[in-house]
């Protein structure tokens, strides 16, 4: 009897290929129109980044089923919402979180400005290869690394000590430090990630 090695491949190879189906299937989409882009995007507590990258051209692939966002941006209150993801559908979250844009009335999803911090300043500037990894300060989300990286960037802080922790979107343990911010002086705060 002669066996044939490649009989049972025709079947191996419907199987192989069936096996991302059943992962889209169970998965969906997630995109925002979020005013200012620069918002950080929290689905289930997890950092995925800056609401402007799931915009037109990019969308978070998201379990199927009810889901917590956060959309965290320093000079508003944050907002917090559940969005429910469709099996292979996509679900756009829209929030404005700016005053205006033809409003005659505050809308629902209106976010709250925070009133300016006062100076003295000193600034905080990051160095990170994940442009989008998560910056906070004291715990608190202030914006993705790419935003405090160069000469005429950083975020300008009160003088004080702060914990400063960097967290790359893929996620893991990050980088975390103490500074002390001083009036009119540049600190930089590096990571791997």
């Amino acid at each position: 009897m002669r066996i044939n090695p490649f009989a049972g491949m025709g079947a191996l190879a419907l199987v192989v290929t069936a096996i991302p189906l059943l992962g889209q299937q169970n998965s969906g989409y997630l995109k925002t129109e979020v005013d200012p882009g620069r918002a950080g995007v929290f689905v289930d507590g997890k950092y995925v980044g800056p609401a402007g990258n799931f915009g037109v051209g990019r969308k978070y692939t998201v379990a199927a089923g009810e889901h917590e966002v956060k959309l965290s941006e320093p000079r508003y209150k944050e907002v917090v919402t559940k969005v429910t993801i469709q099996p292979g559908k996509t679900t756009e979250l829209v929030e404005n979180m700016t005053w205006g844009a033809g409003y005659w009335f505050p809308p629902d999803n209106l976010w709250e400005a925070l009133p300016p911090a006062k100076p003295p300043f000193g600034l905080l500037r990051t160095v990170c290869p994940d442009k989008f990894a998560a910056v906070y300060v004291n715990g608190e989300f202030v914006g993705h690394a790419g935003e405090f990286n160069n000469r005429v960037q950083g975020l300008l802080l009160n003088p004080g000590t702060y914990t400063v922790k960097i967290v790359p979107v893929s996620g893991g343990q990050g980088h975390e430090e103490q500074v002390k911010i001083e009036a009119d002086k540049v600190v930089i705060v590096r990571s791997q990630g």
